[in-house]
């Protein structure tokens, strides 16, 4: 048995589906398309179910690929039931798209979710009347807090299968002559759902005209009588029959509205602060510097600059992990637990091996040395992860995607391109494929490259590897939030310089209805945790393992295998390193003996981000010992690699920076491709992305390491925005007075 949950964006339809199906669930792609598939069973006694989360969408009109692909899984896929998850305080809007799912044969129950949010706004709403009206099974639930679940997959189960005669409110309209015609016709084809299909063929459907065009032919003398005596739009026309039929019963259904139009709600009073148009991006921006604060800072709340915590003479390993004279931020607490522990498994590791054969270095500073570097960020990364789900579910992340539409805009993009970008942060695969649901082609390429400017979980190893080095560790927090903020920067200003260059056009409305703020759910949140653990360790043990393998041997021995191990310098990874490195020496990481090793490092990049950290950890092995005796951890052979760096702390930031914007990993290049389909496309963003990552990574580089050039750039920079804004302004101010000019004659 097979059911399928349909409902609006922000209905509690997903909420629902992580209940019913636990850990079951898992995600996939529909064929074809790069819309979100997600599937899992749900156990009612011996009996398993699959449960199918389709997108959430308003409609069946194939105006976007969630719409499409829901309307083809209702028509083609067959499910044996559909359970329409419902907003219960938006019931009006909500029900426009029940009363299509009505149109096709396939059982319906409305599921009227958020029934608790409802009643403490005061609303009642009668379930057994909506029933009647609708003609289908209606059951109260609340998702999140688990109640009316049995008894609504009863009603499904009990309602699966059964073929259901459907009905259409034009049946009892004026549109009623052109819907029975329509019908008429299909029923001499063979084709399934006529009633669904009629409706499109009234509106004018583009995919159904293209499929069945004689139907179109013949009903076309009864939609042009129409035209004449109304406007002519026939899916307008549908709509409001739709609305007038809704608005027919409401008034019996639904009861006690809330307090006053005037009355504010919590959410209401919420978001005048957190959406208000001068203040909600910098609110963001602080609340994500306290996020970042909160997972890399090592001097919480600034206790420690401001003196309030003493710092100890003799500091032991209680000191390390918690801090000496400040306290460390949950993040770097968990990062330093797990540290020591992977150290002190490598020790042991380390002395149950013979010493001086080739499987040893394999072993420890290979793959001890290459994995526990990038292991040991997990609880760093995932504890980044729990507080931007938490952001999201909570609601406030919709009011950050309507916050920046103000600003997107003027880049030309719209507020709809945050959400793909936002997932980016994450990982950028999911980012790239999201940017489906932007309708406009030239908005859809700029987002996608875009995307990898946008910092990925797999790079936070990078950020948090480099912030513990440089700077003696302190920082860390501001070094993370400044990468995150750099590529953000160059994200717009690239977004800047495509719209005026390669994607001139017209950006999309952009229309989004703001959830209320809510709760997040522990259970939900814990398995969005999981999927990233599982994804991040997979990766580990596959990819980066077997990449680091191939390193270590390309870099500890020669041409001749035979010659044994070599130094990393005369080996066949070295000695090609060194011919390029030179590429690299404006940007600072290739000067140097060392600075191959960040070469390669930072090109191992492009298998998987994590590579870069295991790259190097692989290269600086892990030859300083634990202090069992102190607890005290000495300053690693990665924190001396790092400080070799011929072009000091700048050239570090510059590595940053570089590994930030060059091109992504190789998954992330695959779904770039898919959504250009062109090679000239793919490769032209692939130029794009070095191209940007080493001027912007020079230009740090020479910025930071000379002042005076720095700073003579900057003003050089200053000057020129500032010559194009007064440009922009004159232009606008003549636009203006000749039109005022003109509308005065």
């Amino acid at each position: 048995m097979k059911i399928a949950l349909a409902g609006n964006p922000n209905s509690g339809k997903t909420t629902l589906f992580n209940l019913l199906t636990s850990s079951t669930a898992h995600v996939g792609n529909y064929p074809g398309v790069t819309v979100e598939k997600r599937e899992g069973t749900y156990k009612s006694g011996g009996e398993k179910i699959t449960v199918v989360d389709l997108p959430g969408i308003y409609s069946l009109s194939p105006y976007s690929p969630e719409e499409t692909v829901s309307r083809n899984v209702l028509l083609f896929d067959a499910p044996d039931a559909i359970i329409n998850v419902v907003d219960s305080t938006n019931l009006e809007r909500n029900l426009y798209l029940t009363t299509q799912l009505l149109e096709t044969e396939t059982p319906v129950v409305v599921a009227l979710n958020m029934t608790d949010a409802a009643e403490k706004q005061g609303l009642s709403i009668d379930c057994e009347t909506l029933s009647k009206n609708l003609g289908v099974t209606v059951i109260p639930i609340s998702a999140l807090k688990k109640t009316g679940i049995k008894e609504l997959m009863d009603a499904a189960k009990k309602a699966a299968g059964k073929k259901r005669t459907p009905y259409s409110p034009l049946e009892n309209s004026y549109l009623k002559d052109i819907f029975d015609a329509a019908k008429s016709e299909y029923s001499q084809t063979k084709a399934n759902e006529i009633c669904f299909r009629a409706v499109k063929a009234v509106e004018g459907d583009e995919e159904e005209v293209k499929q069945y065009p004689d139907v179109a032919e013949k009903i076309a003398p009864l939609k042009e009588k129409v035209t004449n005596e109304f406007d002519g739009d026939f899916e307008g026309m549908v709509a409001d029959i739709r609305y007038k039929y809704i608005g027919g019963f409401m008034g019996s259904v639904l009861s006690g509205r809330k307090k006053s139009a005037h009355t504010l709600t919590k959410s209401d009073k919420a978001d005048r602060v957190l959406t208000h148009r001068i203040f909600g991006i910098p609110i963001f921006l602080v609340i994500m510097f306290a996020v970042f604060h909160l997972t890399f800072g090592e001097d919480l709340l600034y206790l420690g600059a401001m003196g309030a915590i003493p710092e100890t003479a003799n500091p032991t390993a209680f000191n390390d992990i918690f801090g000496n004279g400040a306290i460390n931020s949950p993040g770097v607490i968990l990062q330093s637990l797990v540290g020591l522990g992977t150290d002190t498994l490598t020790e042991l590791i380390s002395g149950a091996m013979p010493e001086g054969t080739w499987y040893t270095g394999l072993v420890v500073d290979g793959l001890c040395g290459g994995l526990f570097s990038v292991l040991s960020f997990i609880p760093q990364i995932l504890l980044l992860f729990l507080f931007l789900s938490i952001l999201e579910d909570t609601g406030y992340m919709a009011r950050v995607a309507f916050i920046m539409d103000r600003a997107f805009r003027k880049f030309g993009l719209s507020g709809k391109a945050f959400m793909p970008l936002l997932m980016c942060f994450g990982c950028a695969v999911p980012g790239i494929m999201a940017t489906r649901t932007l309708e406009n082609e030239k908005e859809r390429r700029m987002a996608v490259l875009l995307a990898p400017f946008f910092s990925c979980g797999a790079k936070l190893p990078i950020w948090g590897a480099f912030a513990a080095v440089l700077f003696g560790g302190a920082h860390g927090d501001l070094i993370v939030f400044s990468m995150y903020f750099l590529g953000i920067a160059v994200a717009v200003l690239s977004a800047i310089l495509l719209k005026k260059t390669a994607l001139k056009g017209e950006t999309a409305p952009f229309i989004m209805e703001l959830p209320a703020y809510h709760i997040p759910s522990f259970k939900h949140t814990m398995l969005h945790l999981w999927e990233k653990l599982k994804h991040y360790i997979f990766r580990a043990a596959t990819i980066i393992a077997g990449s680091i393998v191939v390193i270590w041997f390309l870099t500890n021995f020669d041409f001749d295998f035979w010659n044994g191990l070599v130094s990393q310098g005369d080996s066949i990874l070295g000695k090609i390193a060194k011919v390029f490195s030179w590429l690299f020496v404006p940007l600072g990481f290739g000067m140097g003996e060392n600075g191959w090793m960040f070469v390669v490092a930072a090109f191992s990049g492009l298998i998987a981000k994590e590579m870069v950290v295991a790259t190097l950890g692989t290269f600086a092995g892990v030859d300083d010992a634990l202090d069992i005796d102190t607890g005290e951890l000495a300053s690693t052979a990665f924190g001396s690699l790092v400080a070799s760096m011929a072009g000091g702390w700048p050239a570090a930031v510059a590595f940053m920076a570089f590994n930030l914007l060059s091109v992504p990993c190789m998954a992330a290049v695959a779904a770039a491709s898919g959504e250009f389909g062109s090679r000239k496309k793919l490769w032209f963003a692939i130029g794009y992305w070095m191209a940007t990552a080493y001027v912007v990574s020079a230009l740090l580089f020479v910025c930071l390491r000379y002042a005076a050039a720095g700073i003579t750039f900057l003003c050089l920079v200053a000057a020129a925005v500032a010559f194009f804004a007064a440009k922009a302004i004159i232009k606008r101010k003549k636009a203006s007075s000749a039109a005022k000019n003109e509308n005065s004659n």
